[in-house]
């Protein structure tokens, strides 16, 4: 009887085990919406093309290892710029984002074209920085969006903006350089890789 009892207990706290795995990797219906537009991210061993929770398998490459991912946006016309953007808007953490939002990467003046192969060339205004979630600080949020630009326009940062990655408004620089959309948006959660 009593190893009965012990071989439930285990079985017990393994499927309690499967279980949380499995209810903590279902995305919440505001993070699920999130992805609209065709928007496909390419990492050497992780393709995003819909929004997703990252495995537990590859979060330590995301952070430590890959570097930007190819971003492939079909259905871009070809004579157009557009400016993509990459944000954390968890940063610190999603229940006090007091340093939202983190900006990650950002790129403007990219060809339609070069959406089109996946291989995005523009002016980089803010070099690709990889998602490295604090420790104990849960699931952040790493969001693609795409915007069309004026053919006129050249984007930049002010001083302010250049000094610091965090706290930035990305609605700010959209209305002030007169973007559009946004085109297409993305985003996958992800967390510590030691959590």
């Amino acid at each position: 009887m009593r190893l009965f009892y012990m071989s439930f207990v285990l079985w017990l706290l393994s499927a309690c085990r499967v279980i949380r795995s499995t209810c903590h990797d279902l995305l919440i219906p505001e993070d699920a919406e999130f992805c609209k537009g065709g928007l496909k991210v390419i990492y050497p061993d992780l393709i995003i093309d819909k929004c997703l929770i990252v495995p537990q398998k590859v979060r330590e490459k995301i952070s430590k290892v890959w570097g930007p991912p190819q971003v492939h946006l079909p259905g871009v016309k070809e004579e157009m710029k557009y400016t993509l953007i990459m944000v954390d808007p968890d940063a610190p953490s999603r229940k006090k984002p007091s340093r939202a939002y983190w900006r990650h990467w950002l790129l403007v003046d990219i060809q339609g074209k070069s959406f089109m192969n996946g291989d995005v060339r523009g002016i980089e205004l803010s070099a690709y920085t990889r998602p490295t979630p604090p420790k104990d600080t849960g699931f952040h949020r790493y969001q693609f969006i795409v915007f069309e630009q004026p053919d006129d326009q050249t984007s930049s940062l002010g001083p302010q903006e250049k000094s610091s990655l965090g706290n930035w408004d990305p609605q700010e620089f959209v209305q002030r350089f007169g973007l559009t959309g946004p085109v297409a948006s993305l985003q996958f959660l992800t967390q510590n890789h030691k959590d």
